[in-house]
């Protein structure tokens, strides 16, 4: 049946329950794989830098092709590209348990898992996209919050399997349980909007089209024979109506300032913990801030999907998401001065609640600035980005602490890289809002000349009627007089 606005419920909550799902088997996962780091170092006897690449290709390979996981979605269907993803991913995980040096598993865990987890991680999202629009922040808190949920119960469980079976156990036990994606992939039923009917005549109007382009698919469409045309208009159109995103200034504006966020926020989560140790914080107690960080990050997942629901924010979303991001990285910028446990558990608290804050937005932020039709592929294109910074920033964060010898630089450049990604997006919003207020202002004051152009014209056209009708008057009345 073809709906004419999404549903905002039904079926769409287990859409939600799905990609709740999906989100703990991938970006859960991906997080506790940092837990295998001790076992990796011990039994292949490698540093820190070499194994700590595992985390970074799997997070790069995620973001990397999550393009490739909307094109599957949009051509073949969401259902096919989520199952096959989960059988991806799970081969890896299977075939890491088997490892023999690191290499091998680069290639298994992080390339062919890596790339297992792109394939579902996008589709299922812009699913959720699909079915709300009322309530659409809500419903990507919850199905968001499965990364925070699954890192906070995996990463025991995770420990308990690797002290029972030896993390070769535990990643057999990890690939069984990442199967559980394609019953993920089962529940997305695709939903049939009109605006996904978007006719080609619509399509020519946009203004971001180039006329170029306008003008060949005209051409195709009058001169070809009628089949060859069909087929050439039908490829022609779908190509560009897939990524046509890309022309919009407001997603450039937005891809730019992913870029820095990404590359801000990465570096945290890596060296949060070594921070806390370096300043004398225990073991126990630097663990315990990283627990805070996960659980916060589901609060701020939902609470913060739920109130830029309501009425009075709904406008505003693009506000809040950049807020949260300008929040995240003013933490970043005072972390270096906080020097003791007391005052890490407010800094884990806050960051990670506008953590989880602008993680559900971006989908939300994303489907306002492209439309829902084309939110698979401008997800894609999104998640693409984090992947060059998730890999370079890490490596580029250590680097400063070997040179410099202390943590203030690599946290000072992570606060201002996002604090630059939220003033860029605030200046472009202003901006905006500045030139649709002038073009108002332009075409009521164009309107209210044509007004008096058009008064005046008729004032002139009656007066000049009246005019002749006083000179045929004097006229009459003067050949009258000479008549007498």
């Amino acid at each position: 049946a073809l709906h004419a606005s999404p549903p905002d419920g039904g079926w769409g909550w287990m859409i939600v329950a799905g990609c709740f799902l999906v989100t703990i088997c991938t970006r859960a996962v991906t997080r506790c794989i940092s837990i295998f780091f001790v076992e990796f170092q011990a039994y292949f006897g490698q540093d820190y830098a070499r194994t700590a690449w595992i985390h970074s290709i799997v997070d790069c390979a995620t973001m990397l092709c999550a393009p490739l996981g909307s094109l599957i979605s949009n051509h073949v269907s969401c259902q096919v590209g989520i199952m096959l993803g989960g059988l991806l991913a799970s081969t890896g995980l299977i075939l890491s348990s088997f490892a023999t040096s690191l290499e091998h598993l680069y290639l298994s865990l992080g390339v062919l898992t890596g790339l297992g987890f792109a394939l579902c991680y996008s589709p299922a999202i812009a699913m959720v996209g699909k079915y709300f629009n009322r309530r659409k922040a809500l419903a990507y808190g919850i199905a968001m919050s499965g990364s925070g949920i699954g890192t906070f119960i995996l990463a025991p469980v995770v420990q308990l399997l690797i002290e029972q079976f030896s993390w070769r156990g535990a990643l057999l036990i990890l690939g069984g349980f990442v199967l559980n994606l394609c019953v993920c992939g089962a529940l997305m039923r695709p939903i049939a909007l009109k605006e996904d009917r978007k006719t080609a005549p619509e399509f020519l109007e946009q203004d971001y089209v180039p006329e170029a382009q306008k003008q060949d698919l005209k051409q195709m469409s009058i001169c070809s024979p009628l089949i060859k045309a069909w087929s050439h208009e039908c490829l022609c159109y779908c190509s560009w109506k897939e990524y046509d995103f890309l022309l919009m200034p407001g997603f450039t504006v937005l891809a730019v300032s992913v870029l820095f966020m990404a590359y801000g926020c990465s570096p945290l989560f890596v060296y949060l913990v070594p921070y806390a140790l370096s300043v004398g914080v225990s073991h126990h107690q630097a663990a315990f801030l990283m627990s805070i960080l996960g659980v916060i990050d589901i609060v701020g997942n939902i609470t913060f999907g739920w109130l830029t629901d309501r009425r009075c924010l709904k406008k505003y979303r693009h506000f809040c998401y950049l807020f949260a991001v300008g929040m995240d990285g003013l933490c970043c910028l005072f972390l270096p001065v906080l020097q003791n446990f007391p005052l890490l558990v407010p800094f884990s608290f806050t960051f990670g609640y506008f953590d989880g804050a602008y993680v559900t937005l971006i989908p939300v932020v994303t489907a306002d600035v492209v439309g829902t039709s084309s939110l698979s592929s401008a997800l894609g294109v999104v998640y693409f980005l984090h992947a060059i910074p998730y890999l370079v920033s890490p490596p580029v964060a250590g680097w400063l602490v070997d040179t410099t010898g202390s943590y203030t630089a690599s946290f000072l450049l992570c606060g201002f890289s996002m604090m630059f990604s939220s003033t860029l997006l605030c200046f472009a919003r202003l901006a905006k809002r500045i030139k649709r207020t002038h073009l108002q202002s332009l075409t009521s004051n164009s309107n209210t000349k044509q007004h008096v152009w058009t008064n005046g014209a008729i004032a002139y056209s009656i007066t000049g009627k009246l005019d002749q009708k006083d000179v045929e008057f004097l006229a009459a009345d003067t050949n009258s007089y000479s008549n007498r």
